[in-house]
């Protein structure tokens, strides 16, 4: 049986995402109040909940305080602002992905450009490979303010190694075990985004065969980086 995902409690999560939004601001992927990061956390009773951002609300403005904590339909249980608009979308993927632990929606500008084509981006460079396993899908043009966004995320998402989406029209989605991975794969999306379409400036880029993108992919996921290194002493 594996383990069970630890999620951080409400009060941590609440900590994390004013950091975490604001990378959003410091990466250029969101403009005014636009955008959102989530978490799934455990509350006092242990049971799972998200915490989001609330609605409308300048990113300076933003405090642990002002963080909302939802279940995991939406319904708030804590906070005295209204959560993001995108609310519905975010939990519709917390109850379809256990394995999700964050979810962050922007507006990025390169990454929208792909999206208003209905064209994903496709897998042309090695560090596109290694985060996103292939190219990044685009999802169907859905209503914002109930679940049928979320519902293009999973159905988009499935059986892709993917963890973002463009949704047509609309902007980026990303998932992640936890809200920084989240963050970190939107932060990815837009640079590729950006590359991409440079190299379409240049004529058709060349893309990497499937062969290799694997190969890319499962050392960057397996290999790269710190990985059960021993703690120094001293």
């Amino acid at each position: 049986m594996s383990a069970q995902p630890h999620w951080p409690g409400v009060a941590e999560a609440r900590e994390r995402l004013v950091e975490l939004h604001l990378s959003l601001v410091d990466n250029g992927l969101v403009a005014w109040t636009s955008g959102n990061v989530s978490a799934r956390a455990r509350g006092a009773d242990g049971h799972e909940v998200m915490v989001i951002k609330p609605s409308g609300i300048d990113y300076a403005a933003l405090s642990a305080a002002t963080m909302v904590v939802c279940d995991l339909h939406g319904a708030v249980l804590d906070g005295g602002l209204s959560p993001s608009s995108d609310t519905a979308a975010h939990a519709y993927v917390y109850r379809h992905r256990p394995d999700v632990g964050g979810v962050v929606h922007t507006h990025s500008p390169y990454a929208c450009a792909w999206a208003a084509r209905h064209e994903p981006i496709p897998c042309v460079l090695s560090a596109m490979a290694d985060e996103f396993g292939g190219p990044i899908p685009v999802g169907p043009l859905s209503a914002i303010g109930d679940d049928s966004i979320g519902r293009g995320i999973v159905d988009t998402l499935d059986g892709h190694r993917s963890p973002a989406v463009l949704m047509a029209n609309h902007g980026v989605f990303t998932i992640g075990p936890d809200a920084r991975a989240a963050v970190k794969a939107a932060v990815m999306c837009e640079d590729v985004a950006r590359s991409a379409h440079y190299a379409h400036q240049l004529g058709i880029p060349k893309a990497i065969p499937p062969d290799m993108v694997d190969r890319l992919y499962n050392r960057y996921q397996n290999a790269y980086g710190q990985h059960d290194q021993p703690t120094p002493s001293g």
